[in-house]
């Protein structure tokens, strides 16, 4: 792995870096308290080929690879968690049509996508009964004649209102000789299509600017060409999406611990009590000189989970090595910031509250951190 930055990541670095701190950190706050989706920041980082950093040229995207994502990724999560975990499913949506689409899917949805002309792109894989566990997944997808009907559940999709094509999983095959994942395909859906129902938006704790949303899918009919890869092939897609997905979540939580470590080093110098400024006193130098530490080590474990993806090896376990100890580590993070600013930490005129609910979620999805222990665990007995 090189650690010094090619011209083109340090360009595509520089530039979410800029963007972030003038038109997105200015609007977080408010983003969080009205749970407002982030349009204008989302097209602000279409126009500049954030949408889609790892497509190739010729559907439209940057074509800039996984560790330039990984580092935009950083950068929008420090500035605002809603608008980054918004960005990064666009960006997997895009990444998972190129890799395994046709030439007219890649061409009908990856420019679109890279564009904002469709505002985000949706995974819909988990379902009410069915989140650690796809093999348990009821939604189906029965042919007929030309086309496939769609039916079932979908739950925590992740810009689910404002989508403009879905990646939806469904079984196909026979649950007797096809059991547990093998039977499921994937599917491309269209938002607005008849039959596709969005739920009332989940209120959650943290990163209120994304929009989550239950689906139902009511005989979803969508033409025979919308099967994404094999027929039966769905959990391979999904499996090589997680793993991708977690570099970004490990990024996104990256983003915010920095964010909150900024934070808590400007308060530290800022704050006075007993004659001095709190940054002089061991207890706080100390959690300081943790998080610092713990920010250092997770970067370079998305780096090499990155630059692995980016020079096509094999990457399932490393991804899952700095998903869990990045989102785990930021959760330490904010939570120490938190304690550093005290009584102040823990209201809205101050960030790090807002840091502390954001970061949460990252040890859940794209795989809980009990998923990825399982994940690191089986590599290494193997």
């Amino acid at each position: 792995m090189d650690l010094e930055l090619t011209e083109v990541q340090a360009m595509v670095q520089k530039a979410a870096r800029d963007f972030a701190t003038r038109v997105i950190a200015p609007k977080a706050a408010d983003t969080d308290k009205h749970e407002r989706f982030p349009l204008e920041q989302l097209k602000g980082l279409a126009d500049l080929g954030l949408m889609a950093v790892n497509v190739p040229e010729e559907y439209g995207g940057a074509g800039a690879g996984v560790i330039s994502y990984a580092l935009a990724m950083q950068e929008v999560a420090k500035a605002c968690a809603s608008t980054a975990v918004t960005m990064a499913v666009t960006n997997m949506v895009g990444e998972v049509i190129a890799a395994f689409g046709t030439e007219e899917q890649r061409r009908a949805y990856c420019p679109k996508l890279a564009s904002g002309e469709f505002k985000a792109g949706a995974f819909a894989l988990s379902e009410p009964g069915a989140g650690s566990d796809p093999g348990a997944m009821s939604t189906t997808a029965r042919k007929e004649g030309g086309e496939w009907i769609i039916t079932g559940s979908k739950q925590w999709i992740t810009s689910g209102a404002h989508a403009g094509v879905f990646v939806v999983w469904a079984r196909t095959g026979d649950r007797q000789s096809l059991p547990g994942t093998r039977g499921v395909s994937c599917f491309l859906v269209e938002g607005g299509a008849k039959g596709l129902r969005v739920g009332k938006p989940e209120d959650k704790m943290g990163i209120r600017g994304s929009n989550t949303v239950p689906l139902e899918l009511d005989e979803v009919r969508v033409p025979e060409s919308a099967l994404l890869g094999e027929l039966h092939g769905g959990f391979k897609i999904a499996m090589m999406a997680l793993d991708g997905g977690r570099i970004g979540i490990a990024s996104q939580a990256l983003g915010i611990a920095r964010a909150a470590l900024d934070a808590s080093v400007q308060y530290a110098r800022d704050r006075k009590q007993f004659g001095k400024a709190i940054g002089e006193f061991q207890g706080i130098q100390w959690k300081l000189a943790d998080m610092r530490t713990e920010i250092d080590a997770a970067h370079l474990l998305a780096m090499r989970a990155a630059s692995l993806k980016e020079a096509r090896k094999p990457f399932s376990r490393e991804a899952s090595m700095a998903k869990l100890y990045a989102s785990e580590a930021a959760n330490r993070i904010c939570n120490k910031a938190v304690q550093i600013f005290g009584g102040y930490g823990y209201i809205r005129e101050f960030p790090v509250e807002r840091y502390l609910r954001d970061v949460r979620v990252t040890m859940i999805y794209e795989g809980t951190s009990e998923v990825q222990r399982l994940v690191i665990a089986r590599s290494t007995l193997a």
